[in-house]
């Protein structure tokens, strides 16, 4: 009877179950890191509006009134940022305060505090010339810890602002509303539309 009895196949070692549950972990964690919260087209739109902004500010008289045209900007951008997350989040099942979602959010805005308080000082300080290289700084620094947890080309993006920020910072006066318009126009444009084409809308 022994001899016809089918030979019992070999359970499988334990490291080769080991390897396939790292392998999971991994695989799982590689795909939560890479959802982006950052909307291809949103970002064209943000793009767009700060080259009208920039063309509006550069007609103001006074740089009161330049400050006030750039705040409007910042305000309508963080509307279409807010909408147009929210929307991409729900396309893909997703919350915008969980996961790498929050961790996104919770990246990003310590530097966008940090300059609303520079610029309530540096406006007081009639210092208004320095606010485009600082804003370009700071933005392309929370678009860097933030991506952190996004797909690779949003970094990608935040340094260019940090570039942009950086050369700002050493450019005449004059210069600021252009560098505005090259880094917060031309720089969400480019990389909203790479977005959009290589992660969705």
């Amino acid at each position: 009877m022994s001899a016809l009895r089918p030979p019992l196949e070999r359970p499988p070692a334990l490291h080769v179950h080991a390897m396939d549950d790292l392998r999971f972990i991994r695989q799982t964690m590689e795909a939560a890191g890479s959802f982006t919260a950052v909307p291809g087209w949103g970002t064209v739109a943000m793009g767009a509006s700060a080259l009208i902004a920039a063309l509006v500010a550069a007609l103001q008289p006074t740089p009161g009134a330049w400050l006030a045209t750039w705040m409007i900007e910042a305000a309508a951008a963080l509307v279409i940022a807010a909408a147009t997350m929210s929307r991409k989040a729900r396309g893909i099942g997703l919350s915008l305060f969980s996961g790498p979602g929050r961790r996104f959010v919770l990246s990003f805005a310590p530097p966008l505090f940090a300059g609303a308080i520079l610029t309530i000082v540096l406006a007081a300080g009639g210092r208004t010339a320095v606010l485009p290289g600082a804003w370009l700084l700071l933005y392309g620094t929370g678009v860097v810890t933030g991506g952190a947890f996004s797909v690779r080309i949003v970094p990608v993006m935040g340094l260019c602002f940090m570039l942009a920020g950086s050369v700002a910072l050493f450019l005449p006066a004059a210069w600021g509303n252009l560098a505005m318009a090259a880094g917060f126009g031309l720089i969400h444009v480019v990389f909203g539309v790479l977005i959009a084409r290589r992660h969705g809308g």
